[in-house]
């Protein structure tokens, strides 16, 4: 059987799949130490097409501002960089793979299970007092992009996967490693490393099976790493008591994010899912 490297599939897919010059632009200026919140704003607002989107999801329920946000400037200034960075982020990337539909793979579900991994990881950041809990939202959404790429490059050994994993219970990276030759989550760390996303998502994306790996990032690699036990191939959470057998006792202390804290975290995330399946994945919602 052929195998694979992370490295091979990331390049395959940047060769198709660009980000949008938009998204470079922002991070631009975000890098930039003299970047200032006017400056982000005229460059998003140079882009009809995200400026709108940017709007609708700040106009949500999913961040519940009191009163209308109506000019990007106001955005910026509510929101600050980051935010607005990381919404860029999300919509660029959701709007360039949404248009994918590999074969083999049912589109609806994957992101619908991103989507609520997204969620999970940002109302676990909440509870445990994370100052940039939105950031896990991004992260969570990407998480696991991997397996996106994989149906992209390599249908048939991914569907085997998912079979064989399916059948035994095993842990997916364990079989992806064994048929394919590399897993989910170091191909999409490979992804947003060649796309130049910043490290603090490859480094906690490509950790979320063993988050002790992702110095400087293992705190957020544990709340992905809590997501991804959490959240089955449907996008439905799993019962409480699997998830707390599932989840590596280190993750726990590291956090130290009780488990009747998660049970919160999950209800408050599944409460937010069709708002958020309707901003960000419209057609499947």
């Amino acid at each position: 059987m052929s195998s694979h490297t992370a490295q091979e599939l990331a390049q395959r897919t940047t060769e198709l799949v660009t980000l949008p010059a938009i998204y470079h632009r922002v991070k631009q200026v975000f890098d930039d130490p003299e970047g200032s919140v006017l400056d982000l704003a005229k460059v998003v607002v140079a882009d009809p097409g995200i400026t709108m989107r940017v709007l609708r999801v700040v106009n949500s329920v999913f961040y519940g501002f009191p009163g209308k946000v109506e000019t990007m400037s106001r955005a910026v200034s509510v929101l600050g960089m980051q935010q607005v960075h990381d919404i860029v982020l999300a919509t660029t990337v959701t709007a360039v793979f949404s248009g994918m539909r590999p074969e083999r793979m049912d589109v609806a579900r994957f992101w619908r299970a991103s989507a609520m991994r997204g969620l999970l990881a940002r109302a676990s950041a909440k509870s445990c007092g994370l100052l940039d809990a939105e950031r896990l939202f991004v992260g969570g959404l990407l998480a696991d992009i991997g397996h996106m790429v994989m149906y992209m490059h390599v249908p048939q050994l991914a569907e085997a996967a998912l079979a064989e994993c399916r059948a035994s219970g095993a842990a997916p990276e364990l079989i992806e490693r064994d048929v394919i030759g590399c897993d989910y989550a170091a191909v999409g760390a490979e992804l947003l490393r060649s796309w130049q996303l910043p490290t603090s998502f490859s480094t906690a994306i490509g950790a979320q099976i063993d988050p002790a790996r992702g110095a400087p990032h293992e705190f957020e690699a544990c709340l992905l790493h809590f997501a991804r036990c959490a959240v089955g191939h449907d996008g439905e959470l799993l019962d409480s008591a699997r998830i707390v057998a599932t989840v590596l006792p280190e993750a726990w202390s590291m956090t130290r994010l009780e488990p009747q804290a998660f049970e919160g975290a999950c209800a408050e995330a599944s409460s937010s899912m069709a708002a958020v399946m309707g901003l960000f994945f419209p057609e499947y919602a």
